[in-house]
């Protein structure tokens, strides 16, 4: 078997594709995989590191600006993804693959758009609620639309080839033992851990009260540890700002900020509340291992899915919504502070989280890409 997987930009578009590559090595130990995406994505970083070769393809998204810099924009996004599709057809031609996967965003429309030309089965993945501009432009003509909620199947129209699945989770999350992590990490059974990320890219708003909140720990001592991922865009001035406000770090050794979180799966398995944005493959992590959460959707999304996602979650008890114009340093401490001091509560969340989560959602995606593949 041979997989095309392709996808980045975010690691939201990125993890989903590698916990497909993983189980289909599973399951085939003679699969051979490929990756495809942007040369300035996460996946330049996370790919690699997993030990896949990737293949990059210069592209840009669209601008929704009219402004003279907008059109420039645009124009020269039209110029690129004529070329990038050219690109992607030699790439194809060489790898022969059985099928090719898109997982989102505008990395993964050249190579899924060059397939389709080449008479090669493509697979879609959409995670989130709403449908992305680049699911929408290519489920047409796709043999398969992979989505996770019933919300996506009706806008793209529904019929055989729209099918609910769930979100493919990494098999490290499907592992994690929380135990093995809490000692991995040295906590105690008294100890109380909160892990916060924005994205792989980070959120420079959100990153900007994330600041205020460490130095309101350093301040007045907080017990609990907590790790903070900046993201790449701001690993070097977020440090700088925390310290401004009164952050030590280095009086303060329970307090970590970080760039990024290689070894999500034990980070989020030891924690006992997270902080994060909404996406659907993060969610449907939290929702695997029973995690109770404090959810900051994005606002700078497509039809606003996040919020749709984070509600949905809310609703059924698995997490607290903040939206973020209210996600201020002091409302987020004093949520972090008021969570941790009710045990039952977070057990309750947790609870929830695990009721919502797609156990099955990795034996659906194999079934439909392995019928995608069987056409070739």
């Amino acid at each position: 078997m041979k997989l095309y997987i392709t996808g980045g930009g975010t690691g939201g578009h990125v993890t989903p594709g590698l916990a497909i590559a993983r189980d289909f090595e599973r399951r085939h130990p003679d699969t051979v995989v490929r990756f495809a995406g942007s040369s300035r994505g996460i996946e330049n970083k996370l790919v690699p590191r997993e030990g896949y070769p990737l293949d990059t393809i210069d592209i840009v998204g669209l601008s929704r600006s009219m402004s003279p810099k907008g059109i420039a924009h645009n124009v020269k996004a039209a110029y690129l993804s004529v070329s990038a599709v050219a690109k992607a057809k030699k790439l194809l031609q060489k790898a022969r693959p059985d099928c090719v996967v898109g997982c989102g965003g505008y990395a993964s429309f050249a190579v899924v758009k060059a397939a389709q030309q080449l008479g090669i089965p493509t697979v879609l993945l959409e995670v989130n609620a709403l449908p992305g501009k680049t699911t929408k432009m290519l489920a047409k003509k796709a043999d398969r639309v992979l989505v996770c909620f019933e919300q996506a199947r009706d806008i793209l129209g529904g019929g055989d080839k729209v099918i609910v699945t769930g979100a493919p989770v990494r098999g490290e999350i499907l592992t994690a033992d929380r135990e093995k992590a809490r000692r991995k990490y040295g906590l105690t059974e008294n100890d109380k851990l909160v892990v916060s990320f924005w994205g792989s890219m980070g959120a420079k708003y959100m990153n900007e009260h994330m600041a205020g909140l460490l130095a309101l720990e350093c301040k007045n001592g907080v017990a609990y540890h907590h790790v903070h991922a900046s993201g790449a865009a701001a690993r070097d001035w977020l440090p700088l700002m925390a310290a401004e406000q009164g952050a030590d770090f280095k009086a303060h050794p329970n307090i970590e900020l970080i760039e990024y979180i290689y070894d999500m799966a034990d980070r989020l398995a030891a924690a006992d509340l997270v902080l994060c944005r909404a996406g659907a493959a993060t969610l449907g992590e939290l929702c695997m291992l029973g995690r109770p959460s404090i959810v900051v959707p994005s606002p700078f999304v497509a039809e606003n899915h996040q919020e749709k996602n984070a509600r949905a979650l809310e609703q059924a008890g698995g997490c607290t919504v903040l939206l973020e114009k209210e996600a201020t340093a002091e409302r987020m401490y004093q949520l972090i502070a008021g969570l941790l001091a009710d045990g039952e509560r977070l057990r309750e969340m947790g609870r929830a989280a695990t009721k919502l989560a797609a156990t099955d959602a990795s034996d659906k995606i194999y079934e439909q890409i392995m019928r995608a593949a069987a056409k070739k």
